[in-house]
């Protein structure tokens, strides 16, 4: 009954508010397009209705946004009224929730029309006609709409593509080009405008990357002979023929000059331009270098530019020489000029590089507030040190400090705990592969880095235990090209200690539940050595494209304890082989992330994630360790559940005292996990989401600390957990600071035949939402 007094209530102060009393008189505001369309009967009923679809994106202008047919942010606009200071309270109201109107224009008519007219034509659909007029909108005298009549005449198609060319190195490069594997011109495929842009911009390529450096995609020309009984095309391919000589000429390099201690300022361009004589550059093997104050070491820009001396201009390999310097980090700005030698009909260039560096060292505090995966909010006091030229290749090396605190947040139980943490860490980035073997890979990829990394990291959880950690890692990571990355540890040691353990640790030992106990001896046996591999590949969509899916999917496979379990013959009494006493963790790891989105509409795009991963233990291993487990719940996972708070399978998790969870500890060795998310944009800084999340954990073998139903099964889908829930987001630009209030709808841990809990759910019970609702609080989205 509340809900329906507060509908009619919101509706009747909307109706009170009249917006036609602002509206300027011979004005009337835009309601929005209609297209209707008649379509020849040679084009089908699915094709007539997504060329509606795509002229009403084209359409404008967009109206006002409407709350129940009432424009309420012009409403806001008038009635906040004209600022008198660009930047004061009134304008920054204003602003936010008003909205200027839009009015319905004649003019805006004509130009879709010719809008529309021109995209049919450039689809294959000529002599298309489109027409438009305004009208009234029924029961709302202050509003007009545009009706708009499109007539589409029949489609036409390609026929044939041939090429027009001559023998010249010109000639031959168009025809090689027009007819090679990447063409994008296919007989019997429809006329399309864009298309045949793509073509052009393709066939420029290839002319580039063949050494036509002046070579431009205009002077491409395609010409069309049509046949109007058939609807088919003849696609005719020629050079122009007032193109200029110079772009029908291959281009060579000769020299290539590299000045990595260029500045800006005025001054430094002067002396950058005279330094491009031969006097004031080293030479080393194929490039003149001048850097004076001998600050990089020669090698470093063999291994960056991939242009040579007397080879052919590449624009390929211009495009990723100027790619390696941007991505070495060490560089500011990095300008390219090439300088066309004065001889007559000669075709050679000259290469000059100008570097602006960077500062070498810089150091930086962040304090800041942060989320984790598993909920776990706070603050971290981090302080790091920046060398970006650490050995004369362009090296990073970067030495982080940092402390902090973490607590949980949500609704709920709650928990009880905080965790404090410190660590330090080292790594050194060398930009290409650093290896006693010498490895072979495809030059015409982006550089390749190997990665070393030293750390420490202590997790204090207050009386129960002091978790330490000490690692170390050797990496290397390159990128095939912006689609696809990967990831290579060959080797990777970490030291798990669980030590200090406190009073309430002892205490649930002592006096507390048996599975609490059981968990807690887990963590007592939790010290172990872990020796291990990792191969990372990610896959996502072009960050080029300009269509309505996009997609990211990232594959992780980890060995662990496999050479050493082959080397290592020694044994505890408990038959776990052990390095200096210290037990050897031996598992395989493997999980796989997928995301999928889809823009419904310019302010509405559905996301959606499907995550899994198996850790299987092996040989003198039974379990894995707990750091390497899966777990599930929390503000980025299923979000009406607590961190880790669901599974493994039906174990329900004891509480102390009735209301705390104690332990945060358990995890699981094998994860399902999906999430589907619509995210709404009500305007430029907030927007909205309706999400409902999937998933659990199990255990692969063992079941000691849990129960029977703790074991994954064929019955793993009865045991899923579902929760639901709205969301609002605030983008800040820089950083998303996320509200998610969800709860469950399905509860693995009871019994079967009661695990949906629909009719349960009362927002209207106090108890109800003290048990059920979970506020996450998070930054950045959940995927």
């Amino acid at each position: 009954m509340r809900k329906y007094s507060l509908s009619l209530l919101l509706i009747s102060f909307l109706t009170g508010c009249n917006v036609s009393k602002y509206i300027p008189k011979n004005e009337k505001l835009f309601y929005g397009s209609e297209i209707n369309m008649r379509a020849d009967s040679t084009v089908g009923k699915d094709e007539t209705s997504t060329l509606k679809s795509q002229l009403e994106e084209l359409a404008r202008p967009n109206p006002n946004s409407r709350l129940f047919g009432f424009p309420y942010k012009v409403w806001f606009y008038y009635y906040i009224g004209e600022p008198k200071k660009e930047n004061g309270l009134r304008a920054w109201l204003r602003r936010k929730l008003g909205q200027p109107p839009v009015f319905a224009s004649a003019k805006a008519l004509s130009s879709n029309s010719l809008i529309f007219t021109s995209y049919l034509e450039n689809n294959g659909y000529f002599r298309s006609t489109a027409q438009g007029a305004l009208v009234e909108v029924e029961k709302k005298p202050y509003f007009n709409k545009a009706v708009y009549q499109v007539q589409v005449q029949p489609r036409y198609y390609l026929d044939s593509i041939s090429t027009v060319a001559d023998s010249t190195p010109a000639g031959k490069a168009l025809v090689q080009a027009s007819k090679g594997r990447g063409t994008l011109l296919k007989e019997g495929d429809p006329y399309r405008f864009d298309v045949i842009k793509a073509e052009q911009q393709r066939i420029h390529q290839r002319f580039q990357q063949q050494g036509f450096f002046y070579f431009q995609p205009n002077y491409i020309a395609f010409l069309a002979d049509t046949n109007y009984a058939t609807r088919r095309m003849r696609l005719y391919l020629a050079l122009k023929p007032d193109m200029p000589n110079a772009a029908g000429l291959q281009y060579y390099v000769r020299n290539i000059y590299i000045y990595p201690n260029y500045t800006l300022s005025v001054g430094g361009q002067t002396e950058a331009i005279n330094d491009t004589s031969k006097v004031n550059a080293d030479r080393y093997k194929d490039f003149y270098i001048s850097d004076s104050t001998r600050s990089y070491k020669p090698k470093l820009f063999e291994d960056v530019v991939s242009l040579r001396p007397g080879r052919r201009y590449n624009s390929r390999a211009q495009d990723l020489t100027l790619s390696r310097f941007i991505n070495l980090g060490t560089f500011k700005f990095v300008r390219n000029r090439f300088q066309p030698l004065e001889e007559r009909d000669s075709t050679f260039l000259d290469v000059h590089y100008y570097l602006t560096p960077s500062p070498k060292k810089s150091i930086r505090l962040e304090l800041a507030g942060l989320t984790k995966s598993n909920s776990l909010a706070g603050s971290q006091l981090t302080l790091s040190w920046r060398n970006r030229n650490a050995l004369r290749q362009a090296e990073l090396l970067t030495i982080n400090g940092y402390a902090g605190i973490d607590f949980f947040v949500g609704g709920g139980d709650t928990l009880g705990l905080t965790n404090h943490r410190f660590g330090l860490e080292t790594s050194l980035t060398f930009p290409r592969l650093v290896s006693p073997i010498r490895f072979r890979y495809d030059r015409r990829q982006l550089l390749p880095k190997t990665i070393l990394t030293l750390g420490y990291d202590l997790i204090v959880r207050r009386q129960l235990y002091n978790l330490n950690q000490f690692r170390t890692s050797f990496a290397y990571a390159w990128q095939k090209n912006a689609q696809i990355e990967q990831t290579f540890q060959p080797f990777g040691i970490a030291y798990v200690r669980v030590a200090n353990f406190g009073p309430r640790f002892y205490n649930i030992l002592a006096t507390g539940s048996d599975a609490n106990a059981n968990e807690l001896l887990r963590i007592l046996q939790g010290s172990q050595l872990i020796l291990n591999s990792v191969y990372s590949v990610s896959y996502n969509s072009s960050p080029r494209t300009s269509g309505r899916r996009t997609f990211r999917t990232s594959f992780n496979v980890e060995p662990a304890g496999n050479i050493a379990g082959l080397l290592i013959k020694d044994r505890d009494e408990d038959k776990v082989k052990t390095l200096f006493g210290v037990p050897i963790a031996q598992y395989v790891r493997v999980d796989i992330d997928n995301r999928y989105y889809y823009r419904l509409s310019p302010g509405m795009t559905w996301a959606n994630r499907i995550a899994a991963g198996v850790g299987a233990p092996y040989g003198s291993s039974n379990q894995m360790p707990f750091i390497k487990q899966f777990f599930v719940g929390g503000s980025n996972s299923i979000r009406a559940f607590r961190p880790r708070g669901v599974g493994p399978g039906i174990y329900n998790r004891p509480r102390e005292d009735g209301q705390t969870f104690v332990l945060q500890d358990g995890g699981g060795d094998i994860k399902i996990e999906g999430s589907t998310e619509l995210r709404p944009k009500f305007n430029s800084f907030l927007q909205g989401a309706i999400f409902l999340d999937v998933g659990n954990v199990w255990m692969f073998k063992d079941t000691l600390a849990y129960n029977d139903g703790s074991q994954f099964s064929k019955d793993w889908h009865k045991q899923l957990a579902v929760g639901t829930g709205v969301g609002l987001r605030l983008d800040l630009s820089y950083f998303v600071l996320r509200f998610d209030l969800a709860f469950p709808l399905r509860k693995p841990y009871l019994p079967d035949g009661e695990r949906w809990v629909f009719d349960q759910i009362s927002f209207g019970s106090r108890s109800w939402r003290r048990e059920n609702l979970i506020l996450n609080i998070a930054v950045g989205y959940p995927f």
